[in-house]
């Protein structure tokens, strides 16, 4: 079931200025063109950066991050196979569209916040045509817990991507032992989750989602383009996966192409991980500022 795009002026707008402003819940949204020839799209949403999709083939894929996380879904089912997957946030649907065109007749489920943004960003991009593609508006804790007021039923997921950014903040209940167990018991026993961080050298909090992460799945491995290691690291993306089963592409990790990232798993993601301490609804924290200048 494709979603019906609600604002056509700003379809219009797009063809006529590479980049254009609107308004919503007192924020600032921002779409401009980054690359002509693939007619991509950058969202931002404060000035912080949320999204880039290509309007002509949704295989390209802008960010590191989200190329992992591609890959890894690639790896999870057969080529070309359809899958469920739902996506908890998407900004402008990278993901989404990727799954749409790689893996035909997929059944997606999208979970957003911000209706006025999703709508106004489906008007301006739309999904293709082709893409069953529902999207429920909401908290995405609550409609874990409840499940209530989905238009698809969310129930055995084979992939899930977890991409819960308010503005350049994850906020602490979409993020604790107690919310994952949710998203665990509306996967499929070996669905593939994956969750997009932020953070930089020491990793206090990427190393304490691994470990919350690992006390709800049997398999968790962790992907980022920077040496995990190194005491000057840049503050970056850390993408972890996991799953009731195993993490497929862990065991390959030539599927990450000629730049491979850095990808923890097995002995060298418990010594990473340490005495990092689980994360619960009791003592869950935000995810680290990003301004704090000791990633300056």
């Amino acid at each position: 079931m494709g979603t019906r795009p609600v604002r056509t002026y700003a379809g219009r707008m797009l063809a006529d200025r590479r980049r254009f402003s609107f308004s919503f819940d007192g924020r600032k949204a921002t779409l401009k063109r980054v690359h002509r020839a693939s007619e991509s799209y950058e969202l931002s949403v404060d000035g912080v950066a949320q999204s880039v999709v290509s309007l002509t083939d949704a295989r390209l894929l802008s960010w590191p991050y989200v190329q992992h996380i591609a890959r890894a879904i690639d790896a999870a089912a057969a080529p070309g196979a359809p899958v469920f997957a739902v996506h908890l946030g998407a900004g402008a649907m990278a993901l989404p569209r990727y799954v749409a065109v790689t893996r035909a007749g997929s059944p997606q489920l999208v979970v957003e916040f911000e209706r006025e943004l999703c709508e106004a960003v489906l008007a301006a991009l739309p999904l293709p045509e082709a893409a069953d593609i529902a999207v429920a508006y909401g908290d995405a804790r609550a409609l874990a817990e409840t499940g209530s007021g989905l238009e698809r039923e969310w129930r055995g997921a084979e992939v899930t991507v977890v991409d819960l950014w308010d503005a350049a903040t994850i906020r602490a209940h979409v993020a604790s032992l107690e919310f994952y167990r949710l998203v665990a018991g509306r996967s499929a026993p070996e669905g593939l989750v994956a969750v997009n961080l932020l953070d930089g050298h020491p990793f206090e909090y990427a190393r304490a989602q691994a470990a919350t992460l690992r006390e709800v799945f049997a398999d968790v491995a962790v992907v980022t383009d920077f040496d995990p290691d190194d005491a000057e690291g840049p503050l970056g993306n850390v993408v972890v996966l996991a799953s009731g089963g195993a993490v497929a592409v862990a065991a390959h990790p030539e599927l990450f192409g000629d730049e491979k990232p850095f990808v923890l798993h097995g002995a060298a993601l418990d010594a990473w991980i340490g005495d990092a301490r689980v994360l619960t609804d009791a003592d869950g924290v935000d995810s680290p500022d990003i301004d704090d200048p000791r990633w300056a």
